[in-house]
């Protein structure tokens, strides 16, 4: 078996979660690549000693690895992703972060969970992806798709901006607001949620537009099919705006035209029986803690 081994950054409290890891993965003979900057981190802070192989973007991922660690929370499968793009590569979460719907492995479980991957006893749920395409083409961002949402929102004012938003280039409405968000199923439980989105499962074919404090009080969130193409047209008193795929954030300006659809690959995502989604929202969200229940 060959994995691939991603994190994003390091806390006291990842040190026996890294060390379980390895310990398991070497003596399983496993073959581990670690991420460049990570592996050097590992160094420095003697947490490893052994000399490993690295990877340090997505063109050193190919089809001889069996799977993607991520150790660390949903932002750091965030950019997990962006070195598996469309390689196909499956993608463990193991939570070292705090409220993590993507980061399905706790840390008082690794073993367990880690035996259940030797085994492949698993499951691949498969999350939708969204591209963008901007036209002028005078963004500054080099990865174009996102994993959570694509999101507009105002820069370097206090005052709203206005979104024109068409649907398969039909006009659906002007959002007067803070900013608009286009989130994936997999990012109905991150910023959407937060600006009042509804929770969307995993397997939905659709995507939510939702719209950040919104001056026109009658706008709600709206759910639509995933085979849509969304565009968008922002003004406002500024002569740019911002556009994030996820944590990657560009300065956009006014009179670019944003297009945003589905990708045509998706992400494979690591489930296990005992870590379902619904599992998930109950935990996270304290579902059911209401004594009343």
């Amino acid at each position: 078996m060959k994995v691939a081994i991603f994190g994003q950054y390091y806390q006291n409290d990842t040190r026996p979660i890294i060390k379980d890891i390895f310990v398991f993965f070497n003596r399983n003979s496993v073959e581990m690549v670690i991420e460049e900057k990570f592996l050097k981190i590992l160094y420095e802070e003697k947490i490893v000693e052994k000399q490993y192989n690295t990877f340090c973007s997505h063109s050193d991922l190919d089809s001889s690895f069996d799977i993607l660690i991520s150790i660390g929370g949903d932002g750091t499968i965030l950019r997990a992703a962006t070195f598996v793009r469309d390689s196909g590569i499956p993608i463990l979460g193991v939570n070292a972060g705090r409220l993590g719907f993507l980061a399905k492995v706790q840390k008082d479980n690794i073993a367990l969970f880690l035996q259940i991957l030797l085994e492949k006893k698993y499951t691949i749920s498969e999350r939708t992806l969204l591209t963008l395409d901007c036209c002028p083409n005078d963004s500054t961002i080099d990865i174009n798709f996102a994993m959570n949402e694509i999101s507009v929102s105002r820069k370097d004012t206090t005052s709203m901006i206005t979104i024109e938003t068409y649907l398969n280039n039909e006009y659906l409405n002007s959002y007067w607001a803070d900013g608009l968000i286009i989130s994936t199923p997999t990012g109905s439980t991150g910023y959407s949620l937060s600006c009042g989105g509804p929770i969307l499962t995993p397997d939905v074919k659709g995507l939510v537009i939702t719209p950040i404090a919104p001056h026109n009080l009658n706008a709600r969130p709206l759910v639509i099919p995933d085979d849509i193409e969304i565009k968008l047209k922002v003004s406002g008193r500024e002569e740019q705006y911002l556009v994030s795929l996820d944590s990657r954030i560009t300065s956009v300006n006014n009179n670019a035209e944003l297009l945003i659809k589905k990708t045509p690959f998706q992400i494979k995502m690591v489930e296990i029986a005992d870590e379902t989604f619904l599992k998930t929202l109950r935990n996270k969200l304290l579902w059911g803690e209401d004594k009343r229940n």
